[in-house]
């Protein structure tokens, strides 16, 4: 059975907490590790590690650090299989949906090779006689990712990138139910020629988390998990001096307009929802039909597919979905599913019962389908985070929209349809972060940033892409003058002339 480290100083050390966490294959249901789960002291010793590397590395030039994150960059892709078996085996996503997830964090790692343009600053000559004023974007610190386990390499690279190319260190605390590919990604930061110190990785449960929330060596924390966690890190976090971006829940609606192709529509609702078994923020759980014949139609072309899903093992090939991450989330799923039920909506497909032969002690759910599902239901207003399609019935956009609009959720949105009026109309007012017009999982590349509303997201600035630069940067602006005489005295607040 393999025992997991913390990754301090580019080097592997054991736990002394004497606490542990097991570590479990979704598929199996067996155990596979052991990680330890950090004490205060060993999260302070990591972060006085990474406090004293930054020195060197902030000092670094911006064009050794671009090469050093293009050699990460490619082992990175060199080790993509590896990886994403990690994340399999771990996680429990088929192994073609964990390539592409590594993937999308390996697309940021090549974002932030870009950082000798992404961090340039502002200069301006001659501003008044002789005087030339310019601005510099200066690393913060020591700064903290805490991930959660639906993506155990993606999110951890969207927040290591584009911290350690901006010149900070990073103490990176994943989740203890996936710790495998985190602690690899530090490993290959080294082997890329990082700098000991820079990246480090401490596991550990909330003992861990409070300690970076609390430590003034913490410059920033960048996290990503359920809404009333990231309320409490946002809050802890700013109330302790710290600049912090907490993305949360989610809860994502499909507005089905009566021309849309319902091909299509049914083929990105069955990816949408039930890929990576609905352990995505970017999910879409809630399709809102404008009109009952399309509700109708629809629900007759979804039964039988939620109904023939292929699922089995994580590291079969040409699955549609596997198990969720672990027994209690399974059980979390199932009483939402029972929860819906209860509160009157009609449970068209029920994936309670699925068994997978020769895996029976595995994390498995069927997909389930619902149908008339009503704005107010608790199963509605809260996050399922599993393999479980809503669909709500609506006479009108406005209707439509409104409840996108209105939910506490804002992360994700979409719209099917040929209209493109009402996609603009739907993409300009609807009040969700990210929309996607015929694209049912509206993720923005690297280049662009991901973020979303409301409840979804606690802080000013998104993940990746150039709004990262500005989240792990601070200004630095300069006012200069190089006289040719001397300087008078002057007592009123200066001005230029």
């Amino acid at each position: 059975m393999k025992q997991y480290t913390h990754f301090i100083g580019g080097e592997h050390h054991s736990g002394t907490s004497g606490r542990t966490s097991d570590v479990f294959n979704p598929s199996t249901g067996v155990k596979s590790a052991e990680v330890p789960l950090a004490s205060a002291s060993e999260v302070e010793t990591a972060i006085a590690v990474a406090e004293a590397a930054f020195p060197a590395w902030s000092a670094t030039s911006v064009l050794q650090r671009s090469r050093i994150m293009t050699k990460f960059t490619a082992l990175l892709y060199q080790h993509q299989p590896e990886l994403a078996k990690l994340v399999s085996l771990e996680h429990g996503k088929v192994i073609e949906d964990a390539m592409g997830s590594v993937l999308r964090g390996i697309e940021v790692a090549e974002f932030s090779c870009g950082i000798p343009h992404l961090q340039k600053g502002e200069f301006s000559d001659n501003v008044a006689g002789g005087i030339d004023l310019y601005a510099m974007r200066k690393p913060l610190g020591v700064v903290a990712g805490i991930t959660p386990f639906n993506f155990p390499a993606m999110i951890p690279l969207w927040m290591a990138c584009m911290a350690m190319a901006t010149g900070n260190t990073v103490v990176l605390k994943p989740s203890e139910k996936d710790p495998g590919c985190p602690m690899r990604l530090a490993e290959l930061f080294v082997e890329a020629g990082g700098p000991a110190g820079v990246f480090n990785v401490v596991n550990g449960d909330k003992v861990a988390v409070d300690t970076l929330l609390h430590d003034s060596r913490i410059k920033a924390v960048s996290f990503v998990g359920s809404t009333p966690i990231a309320q409490y890190v946002y809050e802890t976090a700013t109330k302790n001096g710290k600049r912090c971006q907490a993305m949360g829940g989610a809860k994502n609606h499909m507005l089905i307009l009566p021309d849309a192709d319902l091909e299509s529509v049914a083929n990105a609702l069955m990816g949408a929802a039930f890929g990576s078994a609905g352990e995505r923020c970017m999910a879409i759980s809630v399709g809102v039909c404008v009109g009952d014949e399309v509700a109708d139609k629809l629900v007759k072309m979804l039964t039988p597919r939620v109904k023939a899903l292929k699922i089995g093992t994580s590291l079969e090939k040409n699955l549609e979905m596997g198990p969720l991450v672990t027994k209690e989330h399974r059980a979390k799923v199932m009483d939402y599913i029972q929860m819906g039920v209860d509160e009157g909506a009609d449970l068209v497909v029920d994936g309670r019962d699925f068994v997978l032969e020769g895996s029976e002690e595995g994390y498995f759910l069927g997909g389930s389908l619902f149908d008339n599902v009503k704005k107010g239901m608790t199963s509605y207003e809260e996050e399922i985070f599993g393999p479980v399609l809503q669909l709500m019935r609506v006479q009108t956009f406005e209707e439509g929209m409104a409840l996108a609009s209105d939910h506490q959720y804002g992360n994700g949105t979409s719209i099917f349809t040929r209209n493109g009026a009402a996609a603009r109309t739907y993409a300009d007012r609807v009040e969700v972060g990210m929309v996607g017009i015929n694209v049912p999982i509206p993720v923005p590349l690297a280049f662009y940033s991901f973020g979303g509303w409301k409840a979804s997201a606690f802080g000013d600035h998104n993940q990746f892409g150039a709004e990262a630069v500005r989240f792990y940067t601070k200004v630095k602006t300069v006012t200069s003058r190089w006289p040719e005489s001397t300087i008078a005295a002057d007592f009123s607040i200066p001005t230029l002339k």
